[in-house]
């Protein structure tokens, strides 16, 4: 008998976050001190697969363009900066407590807005409350209202500020663009669904400057940029989908927003958003700090504007989590059932297993001779612990594309079997040769 959806949905969660644990992927924050509500730390595996995600991002994003460049900001900067952008009088979510046990939830993410999710009491709810999600702290030795600062609730504001330098700098022209990957800050009310929302995240933004009158233009060539960058992380397209929201739920500035969400198995949720958000940033920070952060046309300067910009924001840890669940296989591997991660070759944690036959000293040794060479080229694992079967199975829980197995006959033939990840098959390669072979393999 087949599952319900819903229940399928929730047993594929359940099994991400148990083999994401077992695996070395993500773990409880804190945990020998019983952890912190939603804090999650990426281990051996999460940090590769995390770091390849960037890194191909930043690659593709900004080194390969001449029309871009990067940006590493700090998470703390100048409170007068959440002034002018409005988060700290804005940045706000409806906060509803439970009389009966005290529980606090966001009013408008409760499947019932009558009935305490918590306690399960009727009409127990105080009245809606809005609750600034900013993350407070303190400069300085003094807790005084004079010290407090914030640590930032995205990347972008510092793009913003840092406009006129960068222009100065790079010596870019519109239409051009500035991209910043890191942490945000936010107080969440009710974080949740594993590292889909967490209060510490990581963000891969652009801010592209442009004219007004080319908005629609380059509106549409970053929503293709956008759609071939899901593509080629693996994520099935029947697994998104791209919402336009209408007047009166976008922000004010905003002429187009298009939000991309991701069939989660815990519901439809965004997991990137693309934004016209005209000249509203700039202008705000022109008219807060005084300083003029117009564009002049290098070629005539009589042609100078406030540049509008579109906005790309991606979720690192939400990409991940996307990655993961498309990747999550079950299937018949003879007359047993194996799980397997089918990661996109190059987002891989790891990228070749070298593994000796059996522990034997006279395979081991020549074994991570291979593990030494290859390593100079690939992301390797050694292992040399269990049957070569149980061996190959934690390859595939981890998403390996490649197992590099050294027997006694590789004594004689200096050759070795390389098994491939999704289809088992099992090829014979002279040593001499592995290098050439795996290159060609991980590019396919």
């Amino acid at each position: 008998m087949n599952k319900p959806k819903e229940k399928f949905s929730e047993d594929k969660m359940k099994k991400i976050i148990s083999l994401a644990k077992r695996r070395g992927f993500i773990f409880p924050g804190s945990e020998i001190y019983g952890g912190l509500q939603n804090s999650w730390d990426y281990g051996p595996l999460g940090v590769e697969l995390k770091n390849n995600i960037k890194q191909e991002w930043w690659r593709r994003f900004v080194h390969a363009r001449a029309d871009m460049v990067g940006l590493d900001a700090a998470l703390i900067m100048n409170p007068q900066v959440w002034e002018a952008s409005g988060h700290i009088k804005n940045f706000t979510d409806p906060l509803v407590e439970c009389k009966q046990c005290h529980g606090r939830f966001r009013s408008d993410t409760l499947d019932d807005p009558n009935k305490c999710p918590k306690c399960g009491t009727k009409g127990s709810f105080t009245e809606s409350q809005e609750f600034n999600m900013m993350l407070e702290t303190y400069i300085g030795p003094a807790r005084e209202k004079a010290n407090i600062a914030y640590f930032r609730p995205e990347t972008a504001q510092a793009i913003f500020v840092d406009f006129k330098q960068i222009l100065d700098t790079s010596r870019k022209r519109i239409p051009f663009g500035v991209a910043q990957i890191g942490k945000a800050f936010r107080n969440e009310i009710t974080p949740g669904n594993y590292i889909f929302r967490t209060r510490e995240f990581e963000q891969m933004e652009i801010e592209f400057f442009i004219k007004e009158t080319e908005w629609e233009k380059w509106f549409e060539h970053w929503l293709g940029e956008m759609k071939t960058w899901i593509k080629d992380l693996g994520i099935d397209e029947k697994n998104v989908e791209y919402i336009e929201i209408p007047d009166g739920e976008r922000a004010h500035y905003s002429k187009r927003t298009v939000d991309i969400e991701y069939k989660f198995p815990f519901g439809q949720k965004e997991l990137y958003g693309l934004a016209y958000r005209g000249d509203y940033d700039l202008t705000s920070h022109m008219k807060e700090s005084g300083k003029d952060l117009s564009y002049t046309n290098p070629e005539d300067p009589s042609d100078k504007f406030v540049p509008h910009v579109i906005e790309p924001s991606l979720g690192v840890d939400r990409t991940l989590l996307a990655v993961m669940l498309d990747a999550y296989t079950e299937e018949k591997a003879g007359d047993e059932e194996r799980v397997v991660m089918k990661f996109e070759k190059w987002l891989a944690p790891k990228k070749v297993a070298v593994l000796p036959l059996m522990r034997k000293e006279e395979l081991v040794g020549p074994v991570k001779e291979i593990f030494i060479t290859l390593s100079k080229q690939f992301v390797c694992d050694y292992d040399e612990t269990g049957s070569i079967g149980k061996r190959y199975r934690r390859q595939d829980e981890i998403g390996t594309p490649y197992c590099v197995t050294f027997d006694y006959d590789s004594l004689e033939d200096k050759a070795v079997t390389v098994r491939d990840r999704d289809t088992m098959a099992q090829e014979r390669i002279k040593i001499e040769d592995l290098g050439e072979y795996l290159k060609k393999g991980l590019k396919g």
